[in-house]
């Protein structure tokens, strides 16, 4: 088969060491995009020699060689899952907290704020280019890049084709401070590093960590973060604890800047692995922060020869907190960066997870992500043969971007029972980067939609009580409404991207797809279906796409391999790859 004999012939290329890899990547950026030589070089002397490793101790043919093939060429659908049954030591019965029956003027509200995907370039520059020969701009790479050089000028709080400046970070900040001074907390879902991927490194990225961290000591309260898969250098790249401690710097950082928050027993917790379990002080509420990327299918570093089904033994672990927490009738929310029903998420991780949220779902009041840049939610169920209000357990809120790549600046505010925890209302706040005064007066904060006001009288049966819970069933009844009404859905997909470039021709098949990914708290039943080929373009002419994420979920040389796929002359670029390193392909595998 074609599929094994190139994979037989990338195991050839980097047998005794990376280089032919690297050139190989190197060559493919420079065909297939329009990017210079100083980012297809930096990049790729980054990623090259990570997959290389994976390459070399991979066998043809296993479930790992079949995911590789899957997340990193493009054309092999995914694999079977590998069952697991998860042993679980007690029963779903009567125990959990226990959702009181109040009257709305029973109930307490507090506030809970929600911000990801922050991205702070410390390198933006007013004035600078924003149409850069680079992925992200508004940075003088070139003479012609700098301010008064250019025709395309940044301004001093941001531009669609570029990372946060500190200026749009700080004016978030200010204005959480100043209009939610009573929340309970914040919720940041991750990623803090601009997508400079191409010169980045450790010093670099901790700088950033400590900055953003710092302001938001300065400006909010208690704030609980998780870990983002551009907070470690190179980006995606975290090792598991079987493999080595490459990693370790980066929760060495993260956990000391949590440390003022969570405590210093799960400070230990997450210096270990980038995760940890928290009780919030002012309330029957824990707080436990997954590091989803152990189950992110562009961490090169989880393709071994076998794969781990519990990689960092997060599951096992996760299990422990969740059932101490059901037995004495505590309140949780699980947050993490990456949706785990996403199609970023690997399948057997992803099923695994929502066995867990299966068997915990009374226990567990809401889940927060981030990742995809964009707003919108997952819901999981017990049934997913056929998913109806009935069997939906449980619902994942994933935020959109502070960063403008892939839409108008955001963040959440969310109202919560203070008993419950359950969520009353999710209201998303943006700063209008098309008002004329964005630029010269700064951003201007406002509420740019209300789940309850927008949704409420889509749904059958209606919700009518200004207090009533957001529940998943609510979440189902919601889709339902996308797929009988074009208008709703077509007023969901503008609030998708904050109303900027909104994909107003997602009909028929594309809707169904996008139903498909919201009614998806599973990998496998995203309705996601790999393809080969480049998909790293310049951000705000394809964030905007259906189904599609910014590139937050991105790898270069994953899709520089995925490239190759589609070329016709493919094994000439392999035969002059081995030439290039004084290498010959064997016969026996291309033949």
């Amino acid at each position: 088969m074609m599929i094994q004999r190139v994979l037989s012939v990338l195991k050839a290329l980097v047998k005794t060491g990376d280089a032919a890899l690297v050139i190989l990547g190197k060559k493919l950026c420079k065909i297939n995009s329009s990017y210079d030589e100083e980012f297809c070089t930096g990049v790729v002397e980054r990623e090259a020699p990570s997959i290389a490793s994976i390459i070399r101790t991979m066998k043809v043919g296993s479930d790992s060689c079949i995911h590789f093939c899957m997340s990193f060429l493009g054309v092999c659908d995914a694999p079977k899952i590998d069952e697991w049954n998860i042993g679980f030591t007690t029963q779903k019965c009567c125990h959990g907290a226990k959702d009181k029956i109040l009257k709305d003027e029973d109930r307490d509200i507090i506030q809970i704020v929600h911000f990801s995907d922050i991205h702070v370039d410390p390198l933006y520059e007013k004035g600078s280019n924003t149409k850069c020969s680079k992925p992200t701009c508004c940075r003088s790479y070139t003479e012609n890049d700098k301010p008064g050089k250019t025709r395309n000028p940044a301004g001093p709080f941001g531009d669609h084709a570029c990372d946060s400046p500190i200026a749009l970070e700080k004016s978030m900040y200010e204005f959480i401070k100043k209009e939610f001074p009573r929340a309970a907390f914040s919720l940041f879902t991750g990623d803090i590093v601009d997508h400079g991927l191409w010169n980045t490194s450790k010093s670099y990225n901790e700088d950033l960590i400590q900055h953003s961290y710092e302001m938001m000591t300065e400006n909010l309260n208690i704030v609980y973060g998780t870990t983002g898969n551009h907070e470690v250098h190179p980006p995606n790249i975290f090792e598991p604890v079987s493999i080595g401690n490459e990693t370790q710097w980066v929760y060495d950082s993260l956990s000391r800047a949590w440390s003022r928050w969570i405590g210093n027993s799960s400070m230990v917790e997450a210096r270990a692995v980038g995760a940890y379990s928290t009780r919030y002080p002012k309330g029957n509420l824990r707080i436990i922060s997954l590091n989803t990327n152990m189950y992110y299918r562009l961490n090169f570093m989880l393709y071994q020869e076998v794969l781990e089904k519990d990689p960092n033994g997060q599951f096992e672990w996760l299990i422990k907190e969740l059932d101490a927490a059901e037995m004495i009738g505590e309140n949780v929310y699980i947050i993490g960066h990456m949706p785990m029903g996403d199609a970023d998420a690997l399948p057997n991780g992803s099923n695994y997870f929502d066995q867990i949220v299966n068997r915990y779902s009374k226990t567990i009041k809401a889940m927060f992500f981030g990742h995809t840049h964009l707003d919108h939610f997952e819901i999981s169920y017990s049934n997913y043969t056929e998913r109806t209000h009935d069997n939906a357990v449980a619902i994942s809120y994933i935020c959109p971007s502070l960063t403008p790549t892939a839409g108008m600046p955001s963040f959440r505010v969310y109202d919560v029972d203070a008993e419950t925890f359950q969520v009353i209302d999710a209201k998303t706040y943006i700063a209008d980067m098309d008002d004329q005064s964005f630029q010269t007066s700064g951003p201007t904060w406002k509420q740019y939609y209300s789940a309850k006001e927008a949704y409420s009288e889509i749904v059958e049966p209606r919700l009518t009580e200004p207090k009533a819970d957001l529940s998943p069933a609510f979440w189902h009844n919601v889709t339902v409404a996308f797929e009988n009404n074009q208008t709703a859905f077509d007023l969901y997909m503008t609030r998708k991207s904050r109303g900027w470039q909104a994909d107003k021709q997602c009909t028929e098949m594309c809707r169904q797809t996008e139903i498909c990914a919201l009614r998806a708290g599973r990998a496998q039943d995203n309705c996601w279906v790999p393809t080969a080929g480049v998909h790293f373009s310049k951000r705000d002419e394809s964030a905007h796409n259906h189904n599609k994420h910014d590139e937050c979920g991105s790898s270069v040389t994953k899709s520089l391999l995925s490239s190759l796929m589609r070329r016709e002359d493919m094994l000439e670029l392999l035969q002059e790859s081995f030439l290039d390193v004084d290498a010959t392909i064997e016969p026996a595998l291309v033949g």
